[in-house]
């Protein structure tokens, strides 16, 4: 697309009729000068018609290398576009030609599938998904037509559902709360990132104050940061012009007034905020450059205030239909190329809590230890989770035990020597 942008732009430049129309016009200004003089001097005109030869034959060739190199851009540029626009063509007919080469092939069957005896579950999360996204008149209707499926009657004594569980089952009437709550997140959002208006997310980080301090987040006092910092670069007034003075006289008024009471825990951050008074003439080339001019501190915030409102729910910041759907459609083509590999050899799965190959998910995707023990062979879990020896040398937990018999013991992996208890789980 840039080459084409590119040639579109050589043509708009270069492949014009400018000059040929000039050189036409130098022709028939030739042309219009010598029918006058001939017609005041009628005995001359066959002169005049003589050294008209030339001049005429030399502005037509003008024209006709004028209109060459047109025809040049114009052709360059058609064959472009032809190229360029032949592509999803092409992609299409290819696609076309996969699916009528497989369209008799027998897609990938699976012989267990765990949640086809568990409609509640799939049905919650496509309902919770539905609250987290905002689509509250959706998520409605949905919860209406299934309560009315005969085979949701069941459904609340198949989960167990205590606190916000219990907003999750499939009853309009009980996910009202989390539907308060979701459109509450979203109001705080808009005004977040749209408004650029902290207010309403500081007033609520302060309402929960106490549960965030259990969770060790520092989500309010970030909020009151980037207010301090809005306040200090200046609000715009009517005209647009910054009012830098009032803004720092607000922002020293904010931290008396509302960051006072974080000056335990943070006072060297209120240090650097009310540090940089000093610098507010020069702050692009000041060391606080990066609090103060971030452009990307809003969107950070309200990634991390999504994160800890949906905490507080007892939800991940993510939707897990969302992180389920994904990480399938991911895992899909290795499980299938999987079943046609097991066919073909009549082989069979046999492992019961892992699968026998493994999935390239990223990161974000892995909620679980995907540590293997050197020395049993096996992938640690929750009850045997991974622990590191005093040398460093990591092994599960239950080697751990065997290899110690609850004495000292000499590390498999060198000689050092130490005793179970000065092992630290380590999480991965």
């Amino acid at each position: 697309m840039d080459a084409l942008l590119a040639e579109h732009e050589r043509l708009s430049k270069s492949g014009t009729f400018t000059k040929t129309l000039e050189d036409i016009q130098k022709t028939i200004d030739l042309l219009v000068k010598a029918r006058e003089t001939i017609a005041a001097n009628t005995e001359t005109a066959s002169l005049n018609l003589a050294k008209l030869q030339t001049p005429v034959k030399n502005s037509l060739e003008d024209v006709h290398k004028d209109l060459e190199e047109v025809r040049k851009y114009q052709s360059k540029y058609s064959k472009l576009l032809d190229k360029v626009l032949s592509r999803p063509l092409q992609r299409a007919y290819r696609k076309a030609d996969t699916l009528q080469k497989f369209k008799d092939k027998v897609l990938p069957q699976m012989d267990y599938d765990a949640l086809s005896s568990q409609p509640a579950l799939i049905n919650r999360a496509v309902a919770m998904h539905l609250l987290r996204e905002g689509q509250f008149s959706v998520a409605s209707t949905f919860l209406s037509e299934a309560t009315k499926d005969k085979g949701s009657d069941n459904m609340e004594d198949d989960l167990t559902m205590s606190g916000t569980e219990q907003d999750l089952g499939l009853d309009s009437l009980k996910s009202e709360s989390l539907r308060k709550q979701f459109a509450n997140m979203y109001h705080i959002l808009h005004e977040m990132k749209n408004e650029r208006n902290l207010l309403p997310a500081i007033e609520w980080a302060r309402d929960k104050s106490d549960e965030l301090e259990k969770r060790g987040s520092n989500l309010e006092f970030e909020l009151g940061k980037l207010q301090f910092v809005w306040l200090f670069v200046g609000r715009q007034n009517q005209k647009g012009q910054p009012k830098m003075y009032e803004g720092r006289q607000h922002a020293l008024e904010y931290v008396r007034q509302e960051l006072s009471h974080f000056r335990p825990r943070y006072l060297r951050e209120l240090q650097q905020l009310c540090g940089a008074i000093a610098f507010c003439p020069n702050l692009p080339q000041s060391p606080y450059r990066r609090t103060f001019l971030n452009n990307d501190a809003w969107d950070e915030l309200a990634i991390s205030f999504t994160k800890e409102f949906c905490a507080l729910l007892g939800l991940s910041a993510d939707s897990p239909l969302y992180i389920a759907a994904t990480a399938g459609a991911i895992a899909l083509p290795h499980f299938s190329k999987l079943q046609v590999i097991m066919k073909d050899k009549r082989t069979e799965w046999t492992t019961k809590h892992e699968i026998p190959v493994e999935v390239p998910l990223p990161p974000s995707y892995r909620f679980h230890s995907i540590f293997v023990c050197p020395v049993s062979k096996e992938q640690t879990t929750d009850q045997n989770p991974p622990m590191m020896m005093p040398c460093g040398h990591v092994v599960a937990k239950e080697s751990l035990l065997r290899l110690s018999k609850n004495a000292r013991f000499k590390c498999p992996y060198c000689p050092n020597e130490s005793h179970p208890k000065d092992a630290m789980k380590i999480y991965m």
